[in-house]
């Protein structure tokens, strides 16, 4: 069994030690942002669609129920503050794909994965659109992303992926050019990707929803989902909305709807920010074109640039606790953010003397199928999109469209997709899905350790359709 890239160059432990000395708990991204203000509910109000959930599934389909509808009465029900959760503290990468990246769609619906493709690019380029039309200030960059190849046995991975005007392959030479580390090997750059400012987008988005007509209500967590007649009753602690219509963007929060429970578990993923860096740190690694990067293996870490020139590093580790819990405790795990130090010295050992000054977590709602899954309930006047697993800031989009043509009982391009209409598996119950993570966990790692070979575990996942690839 080899050793992986990040454990034959090892950084030497002071280096880590400097750098994360004094390292505060905070999302980079809030930093400087004038915190969302908005309303808690109080007493009863009605609705024609009322929304739950204040991330980025919530404010899309809020917005795309206002331009659908200006005169619909809608209502936006955010259980803390706009984009506290996943939404802001996401890295920014906005990518083309529904289906968690062609592999992931290829394995599970071939026969239509063009169809889903051409979907996924007017999605983006009608996000584009909205951006642009309502002036949204996102720092959006159009700068794709590159995948690069950290091991032998990855270089032919990338070189058998598409190429075209927008799909770039870079030997290990054009790759060093565009980001100098001495990890890399080759490089894919898929140029339709976006990188975006996640909390700016979760804000504006909000703006956009209020200037529309929408009414948003933060400190508002719904604790009731009922049926009543021919409209819903959802409540919060202080107040309720009687509607025709729900929408549920909860993401890895549990469900409100009982078939929902077993759907999805939360994973934690975990994220260093350095200090600015110099023009001269700049200069020693290149990264000019300011490109969005993530490297292949099972367990990938992702990374770019901010607005002032921080890394943002994160990934790697994906933490699964026992019982589907969410805790704010979980957020602090020194052995992640350790573990991330390490391998950003090994990739970028120029920046030497390097801090960082942000650590932070969020939690992945992850599906057996990692990516999202549709659904009604309450005999179609509920509608719900949630399963993400880490690729959302552009399918949260999509996602609202299909819940506002399910609610609608619409036959859309979105709706007659077997990949909108057909549900994933469940996870099982404890400590069944503990024990299967976990194992699946040791499995990965033990896969990149092994050029990519797949043991009995992974290769019976793929056959039962239940298998991941980064």
């Amino acid at each position: 069994m080899q050793r992986t890239v990040f454990e034959r160059c090892p950084p030497n432990e002071s280096v880590v030690r400097h750098a994360l000395h004094g390292t505060e708990p905070g999302v980079v991204w809030f930093d400087g942002l004038t915190p969302s203000e908005h309303p808690e509910l109080t007493g009863q109000i009605a609705a024609d669609l009322v929304i739950v959930g204040g991330g980025y599934t919530g404010l899309w389909t809020a917005v795309r129920a206002k331009e659908r509808d200006p005169e619909a009465r809608v209502v936006l029900l955010e259980g803390k503050r706009i984009g506290w959760a996943a939404s802001g503290r996401n890295g920014g990468f906005c990518k083309v794909s529904l289906t968690h990246g062609r592999d992931n769609g290829l394995r599970r619906w071939p026969d239509e994965l063009d169809a889903i493709d051409t979907l996924a690019e007017r999605n983006l380029a009608d996000l584009a659109d909205t951006i642009d039309r309502y002036g949204i200030e996102a720092d959006v960059e159009r700068t794709g992303v590159i995948k690069v190849a950290v091991e032998p046995h990855e270089v032919e991975w990338l070189r058998a992926r598409d190429r075209d005007d927008r799909q770039v392959y870079l030997d290990s030479q054009a790759m060093r050019a565009a980001v100098n580390s001495p990890t890399y090997l080759a490089g894919h750059w898929d140029k339709n990707d976006l990188m975006v400012h996640p909390a700016k987008l979760a804000l504006e988005l909000a703006r956009v929803a209020v200037e529309l007509g929408v009414q948003v209500f933060e400190e508002s967590s719904v604790i009731g989902l009922e049926e009543q007649g021919s409209h819903m009753m959802v409540r919060t602690a202080a107040g309720s909305v009687r509607a025709g219509r729900v929408a549920l963007g909860t993401n890895v929060f549990p469900s409100l709807l009982k078939r929902n429970r077993f759907m999805t578990v939360p994973v934690y993923d975990y994220v260093l920010a350095t200090e600015p860096l110099t023009a001269t740190q700049l200069r020693e690694i290149g990264w000019q074109g300011r490109q969005g990067i993530s490297d292949l293996a099972n367990q990938f870490h992702y990374y770019r640039l901010t607005g002032d020139n921080r890394i943002v590093f994160g990934g790697y580790d994906a933490i699964y606790h026992f019982g589907r819990r969410i805790r704010p405790e979980y957020n602090e795990r020194p052995e992640s953010f350790h573990t991330l130090a390490r391998h950003f010295f090994t990739t970028f050992p120029a920046l030497e003397g390097v801090r960082f000054t942000h650590r932070w977590a969020g939690v992945i709602d992850t599906c057996s199928q990692f990516c999202a899954f549709f659904g009604t309930a309450h005999r179609g006047k509920v509608a719900y999109a949630t399963g993400f697993t880490g690729l959302g800031v552009a399918s949260t989009r999509f996602a609202g469209d299909v819940m506002l043509d399910l609610l609608e009982g619409a036959d859309t391009e979105r709706t007659s997709l077997r990949m909108v209409r057909k549900r994933p598996l469940p996870f099982p119950p404890e400590p069944f899905t503990s024990i299967g993570i976990n194992a699946t966990r040791w499995s990965l790692a033990r896969a990149d350790r092994n050029q990519g070979r797949r043991n009995l575990l992974l290769r019976t996942l793929d056959a039962a359709g239940l298998g991941f690839e980064s």
